[in-house]
């Protein structure tokens, strides 16, 4: 049945019409045709005042009285796409219609009823109206309700995946939304079987090839309509509606074909297109839409927040396979978290940074676009996004372990190559690491997913342990990091905490009480040095005779022998482990 209008069918099922006693003659075919209006009618020319999809009601009085007349009556009706004749017994009939009447209404599959029994035909068209305009007023009540739930989307900013479940809550069926690749950005299966339901999606969807911005493919039972703004499609929005397999073909709803979708999908399809759409033009200095899945999907991973089944599902529906796959955690970082701030610029790129708020999330941006295009190059799978404010984080999923090595050595090249090429001219400073440098750090690679959350924090970990590290490695491993790697991941064990204070604790209140004259520095060369007084002296820019007598007032703050060979090995583990405290 139509949300709108009820069926020939529906009408026959009515007390008043049953109250005749209705008898179907003829037009079987026929009886899933909506009924749009009902009309009574007692002369032979009716055809030309109706416009299709009306219900003729008639007692047969004006009705012509030879066949031929018989028969051009029925063909004109057909014509013009009634849904129904219904002929009142006893005034001009008496018995049954006449057989030609009958025979003519067979073949246009005209529903042809006989009611036995006198019946006030304004009974039937009360019943009839009333049913139309309850199920009109419900589809204007829908119809208000899916633009007031929308326009609440759009205001809030709601995400995609927010603005897909909702439609499929107002529709109550599957939505899925894809980019122009074919790959699913957000679903909703509305209580079906996720599974079956993106299973070989993008071969799935090729084979959806509706006609027009918005339409009904009414082979594969989906209503597609294009998702994009200002010229600029960037995906479809389905919504699987298989409501209209069974109905008869050729009828016609008010100028629609019955087995289209109501209006009411029509208008919640779009609108939630125009949603996401006007929701992407909003965030247009927030990620792509890929991005943000994989995003999602990183994030989920690292905090336990969706099962691990889940995941697997909406990556392998971005077109990313994690399930029986070697999977590597990565994690690409700028060795400076600001390098105004950290000595790498002039006074004019201070200033600079101080008037470009925007600056911080922009150069994470470009290093997110630069790792996601190294690893297309690298033609490596995986996902990649931002994991926060410092870091880009890459779950890359390889065929086997022997796979792991050469994979990360063509990301890493890749990468260095794609972010000479982005990057302007600059002189270069002797000893002084570029302010831009990154660090590609790699965790230990894992035979699952449920393992790949330990491989990412790995990473992490080794990303943020090197970045006091001055050699330039491609890639950074557990190995590479050491001790340094090692308090990196115990910087939040209270027994490393305590330590550092024992050891430092007053050398950093002084130099709290001292801002002008700070001795932690002096310490860190002596001891980068090697006990090197000499060779400290020239790292801190001090005359000897200045730099000894820094070191022994330091001697006399911590009271310990800094000729110490274990002493000083104290001190210096002390540094590593304030350093790693205080790295964010």
């Amino acid at each position: 049945m139509s949300p709108v209008f009820p069926t020939v069918r529906e009408v026959l099922a009515l007390d008043p019409v049953r109250h005749g006693a209705p008898r179907l003659v003829a037009g079987d075919a026929g009886l899933d045709a909506p009924v749009r209006w009902v009309h009574v009618a007692e002369v032979p020319d009716i055809a030309t005042l109706l416009g299709g999809g009306e219900l003729v009601l008639t007692t047969g009085i004006g009705l012509p009285a030879d066949d031929a007349g018989l028969r051009a009556f029925i063909g004109d009706l057909a014509d013009v796409g009634v849904s129904g004749l219904v002929v009142e017994l006893g005034r001009r009939y008496v018995s049954g219609v006449p057989r030609v009447m009958a025979a003519a209404a067979e073949r246009r599959g005209l529903p042809l009823v006989e009611l036995r029994r006198a019946t006030p035909f304004v009974r039937i068209t009360e019943a009839v109206h009333a049913l139309i305009v309850d199920a009109q007023l419900t589809e204007l009540r829908a119809t208000e309700e899916i633009h007031q739930r929308f326009t609440e989307l759009s205001v809030e900013g709601a995400g995609p995946a927010e603005v897909v479940r909702q439609a499929a809550e107002l529709a109550g069926c599957p939505v899925v939304l894809e980019n122009l690749s074919r790959q699913v950005l957000a679903y909703d299966p509305a209580g079906e079987s996720a599974e079956l339901l993106l299973d070989g999606w993008e071969q799935h969807s090729r084979r959806i090839r509706p006609a027009g911005r918005t339409a009904y493919d009414s082979d594969s039972g989906w209503l597609v309509t294009t998702v994009g703004a200002r010229g600029q499609d960037w995906g479809r929005l389905l919504l699987r509606w298989p409501g209209g397999g069974d109905l008869a073909a050729g009828t016609t709803l008010g100028g629609r074909p019955a087995g289209t979708p109501p209006t009411r999908l029509t208008i919640l399809v779009e609108r939630a297109a125009s949603t996401l759409a006007l929701g992407r033009l909003i965030r247009r200095d927030a990620e792509g839409l890929e991005r943000q899945i994989h995003r999602t999907l990183l994030t989920a991973l690292l905090d336990h927040s969706r099962p691990v089944d889940e995941v697997a599902l909406r990556a392998r529906a971005l077109g990313v396979t994690l399930e029986r796959r070697h999977l590597v955690g990565v994690v690409v970082r700028h060795r400076l978290d600001d390098p105004a701030a950290e000595g790498g610029a002039t006074g004019e790129s201070t200033v600079a940074a101080e008037s470009a708020p925007e600056a911080g999330p922009a150069r994470l941006r470009d290093l997110a676009e630069a790792v996601g295009q190294a690893l297309r190059e690298a033609k490596l799978t995986g996902l990649t996004s931002a994991v926060d404010d410092q870091a880009v984080g890459a779950l890359l999923a390889l065929p086997d372990p022997a796979a792991e090595e050469r994979a990360l050595t063509a990301f890493a090249a890749a990468l260095r190559r794609i972010r000479l090429d982005a990057a302007p001219a600059r002189p270069a400073l002797a000893g002084a690491v570029p302010p831009d440098a990154v660090i590609v750090a790699a965790g230990s690679g894992v035979g699952g997913l449920r393992e790949a959350r330990r491989s990412l924090i790995e990473a992490r970990q080794i990303a943020d342990a090197a970045r006091r590290d001055r050699r330039d490695l491609a890639i950074f491993r557990l190995p590479h990091v050491g001790l340094a790697g090692l308090l990196h991941l115990l910087r939040d064990e209270p027994r490393v905490q305590t330590f550092v204070e024992r050891e430092l604790g007053a050398l950093l209140a002084h130099d709290a009480r001292h801002p002008r004259d700070q001795l932690l520095g002096t310490l860190r060369a002596y001891l980068e040095q090697g006990r090197n007084k000499s060779a400290a002296a020239a790292a801190a820019h001090l005359s000897r005779p200045a730099f000894y007598e820094r070191l022994a007032r330091i001697a006399r703050i911590l009271d310990v022998d800094l000729d110490s060979v274990e002493a000083c090995l104290s001190l210096h583990v002390a540094l590593l482990a304030l350093d790693a405290i205080r790295t964010p």
